[in-house]
């Protein structure tokens, strides 16, 4: 039963995250390039080589890929966060969400090869590259508040 509410768990905040990191992107690269497909499109880089970090429209071949590759990692970074006890608090709750957060950052730029770097470096301000992670962090701890107590 216990692998059913970890599973559960993960797929909730999963999709949460996912929402909610995609749609800060599309915001974060309108503010940092006027293109807001751009730093999804950069995630491509992944699929696609170095170029596809400077496609700036929106289409199947980047926009999709970026979105789904995104939604991949966002799917790991919540099962790795329902690994973690369930808080008991607003307080807890945004400390496992800060530690998941911090640790995807650190992987994300110091562990993982050029290649699986998310790309959307290439694309964005510092300050919208923390600003990412931070949403990463609300919505995980949103979603761990919302889920509390059932399971």
């Amino acid at each position: 039963m216990a692998i059913f509410r970890f599973i559960a768990r993960s797929l909730l905040t999963s999709a949460v995250t996912s929402a909610a990191t995609t749609a800060a992107l599309c915001l974060l690269s309108s503010r940092d390039t006027g293109r807001p497909a751009a730093a999804l499109n950069a995630v491509s880089h992944i699929l696609w080589g170095d170029a596809a970090a400077k496609y700036d429209a929106w289409d199947i071949r980047h926009t999709l890929a970026g979105t789904v590759l995104n939604a991949g990692a966002m799917g790991m970074w919540s099962a790795v966060h329902a690994c973690l006890p369930q808080p008991r608090s607003v307080l807890g709750a945004a400390r496992n969400a800060t530690i998941v957060s911090a640790l995807a950052y650190v992987t994300d730029y110091h562990v993982v090869p050029h290649r699986l770097k998310p790309g959307f470096e290439q694309r964005l301000s510092g300050k919208s590259l923390f600003g990412t992670y931070a949403v990463l962090a609300a919505s995980l701890a949103a979603s761990s508040l919302a889920t509390r107590g059932r399971g």
